[in-house]
Parts: structure tokens; C-alpha cells; sequence
């Protein structure tokens, strides 16, 4: 019976592990990949309008944000961007940013050591709408 469940598992596991994993998407001159295959797609898409890697970035972006729970729209964006045309690259941090009065003094004030992660005195806002807003309006 061992013998028969273990040659039984030496079959399907390679199986079953074939069927999860996702073929990159790409084009002539472009990739798409995502921790989302759908969000991988929504880039493809936009590649596929002969669009920049920007505006793909933000597609999957905006997609990953709507499926991946941990991600949502809070939080932060990072992003690194070539430009040919200045040959430079420029780095985005969308982390977001703290209230004018987020001071140390304001949270020991209201009994707290460290600012709270979650809530209305949470230490900064969202990012990443601003980091893709960003993108689009400078490299989109």
C-alpha cells in the first residue's frame, strides 16, 4: 500500500506543479510579469497599444492592487525608470507622506511610543496612487 501511494505521489506532484506555474508573457520587445498572471495580462495589454513600459507598469500595478489583499492600494510604490532620450535613470519612492503635525512629541502626547501602523494617526498616507500618478504625468 506505501508503495503504491508513494509511486502515486511521484506521478502527480510533478504534474500538479506544472499546472501553477504561468509562461511569461512577451512580445518582440517587451515582457509582462506579475505575482498575479491577470495583472501580467492587463501589462501585456497595454504593451500590446504599442505604449511604453511605464504605462504597462502601471496597468499591472493597478491590476495587482485590486486582486492582491496585501497590497491594496495603501503602501508604497518603488520604481526605477530609464529614460533614452536623457540616458539617465530616475528612482521613484511613492511611500507617501507623514501629516505636518506626525512629531514625536504629538504621539507620546496621546500615549503612544511609536506611531500605530493602522488608523487615523498611522505615520503616512498612501503612496502608491501618487507614485503611479507620477509615473503617468512624467514618463507615461
Amino acid at each position: 500500500m506505501f508503495r503504491r501511494i508513494a509511486l502515486l505521489l511521484i506521478v502527480a506532484v510533478p504534474v500538479f506543479a506544472q499546472r501553477t506555474q504561468k509562461p511569461p508573457l512577451h512580445g518582440a520587445h517587451w515582457m509582462a510579469v506579475t505575482g498575479k498572471p491577470l495583472a501580467a495580462t492587463a501589462g501585456a495589454m497595454i504593451f500590446q497599444k504599442g505604449v511604453n513600459a511605464v504605462d504597462a507598469a502601471v496597468a499591472m500595478i493597478a491590476a495587482t492592487c485590486t486582486m492582491w489583499d496585501t497590497l491594496s492600494w495603501g503602501g508604497e510604490t518603488q520604481a526605477l525608470i530609464y529614460n533614452p532620450t536623457t540616458q539617465r535613470v530616475v528612482g521613484i519612492n511613492a511611500l507617501g507622506i507623514a501629516p505636518t503635525g506626525a512629531t514625536p512629541d504629538f504621539y507620546r502626547s496621546h500615549s503612544y511610543k511609536y506611531p500605530p501602523e493602522y488608523g487615523p494617526l498611522a505615520a503616512v498616507t498612501p503612496g502608491t496612487p501618487g507614485g503611479v500618478m507620477l509615473m503617468i504625468a512624467e514618463f507615461g
